[in-house]
């Protein structure tokens, strides 16, 4: 047993507490890596507030980067001190989801915690991560190397924001070179969005959002267009741009019902909805299934951006170095593990576009 500080999680909607847990060594096709960062995701306060369930105590944070310390037996393709990236996406390779290249939706299940309290009880390691700690014990396939002189707050956001964002518009949607897209949401995830239509060549990128500082920042990304979603009727906006024609894919990247019902008013007839955001569990949204019959529109969901680690990591990093793809521009603000509940607020005021707790 190693000890380490992690910040866990005892009650819902409560401050996490930082203290000293055990984690147990690597065991046979296991790994242990020494974490340098950890981006605080919506999904980690979502669960935090217990929106979706889960067993406490538990430690989140699944968006790090950090150096692979330990091998446990049978792990080929990694070496001790590579520096790699952490993910929740752990995939066993041989299901049904894994052989059709779907490895998100692996059916394997999660993995025993490898965390536990100094007195012996379970602590969980929230999607299969636990990454607000010093250390992580997982799967190798939850892994993908990064450049060694990539700087780890930058390469940390890779693991969820950015391949939620760019995949959901290059995975999913498809998006085309001239297809027009509408990016409903600002932050972490739409701004990698906003950069996945950028790259895929869309015409028009428009980006709206309530705050007008977050519609700023959306062009800095690459939008082309920006509105306001509190003006009166905003998808008359949206016609204005297009000339009527509307959007070929409209990408829902925040979790408010009241985005996913204003949707469908922004997309063009055989257009369709890429839902990236999560509401949670038992909010509803109406819609009239007529209109989507009507018009050959369509609705498809998109987690972790349908990513394939050891496809989509290596073309990102190559873009980053090309300077095609911001990361570093993402980071507004580094914490200490000790001030994790400060950079938790922060990410829920909707100041920031990723806060990174750094360890070291």
């Amino acid at each position: 047993m190693t000890r380490i500080r992690a910040a866990v999680a005892h009650a819902f909607g409560e401050p996490l507490t930082v203290e000293t847990v055990n984690l147990r060594a690597a065991g046979p096709g296991e790994v242990e890596v020494t974490l340098d960062a950890c981006a605080v995701c919506h999904s980690d306060i979502s669960f935090m507030d217990g929106a979706w369930g889960g067993n406490l105590p538990a430690i989140y944070g699944h968006e790090a980067a950090g150096r692979v310390t330990v091998l446990g037996e049978g792990v080929r393709g990694y070496q001790l001190g590579d520096t790699v990236l952490v993910t929740l996406i752990r995939s066993c390779g041989h299901c049904a989801s894994c052989a059709s290249g779907a490895p998100v939706a692996c059916s394997d299940p999660a993995a025993l915690s490898p965390i536990s309290a100094l007195d012996g009880s379970s602590v969980d390691q929230a999607m299969n991560c636990g990454a607000f700690a010093e250390r992580v014990v997982v799967d190798p396939s939850q892994l993908a190397p990064i450049p060694e002189n990539m700087p780890m707050e930058a390469a940390c956001l890779l693991s969820c924001s950015v391949i939620t964002g760019v995949g959901a518009v290059i995975n999913t949607g498809g998006v085309r070179a001239g297809q027009t897209v509408v990016v409903i949401g600002a932050g972490g995830v739409g701004l990698n969005a906003i950069q996945g239509a950028r790259i895929a060549g869309a015409a028009r990128i428009i980006a709206i959002d309530m705050l007008p500082e977050k519609l700023e920042a959306a062009r800095e990304f690459g939008a082309t267009d920006s509105v306001l979603a509190s003006d009166e009727k905003p998808w008359r906006r949206v016609q204005e741009i297009t000339g009527g024609r509307m959007a070929d894919a409209v990408f829902v990247t925040v979790g408010a019902i009241s985005a996913y019902e204003m949707a469908p008013r922004y997309l063009s007839a055989g257009g369709r909805i890429v839902m990236v955001g999560m509401p949670h569990s038992g909010q509803t949204a109406r819609y009239e299934p007529v209109m989507f019959a009507a018009t050959g529109q369509g609705m498809v969901g998109s987690k972790m951006g349908d990513v394939v680690l050891k496809r989509d990591i290596p073309w990102m990093v190559d873009l980053y170095r090309q300077g095609r793809l911001k990361l570093d521009e993402l980071v507004s603000g580094r914490w200490t593990l000790d001030q994790i509940n400060d950079a938790i607020a922060d990410t829920r005021s909707g100041a920031a576009r990723r806060n990174v707790v750094v360890f070291r």
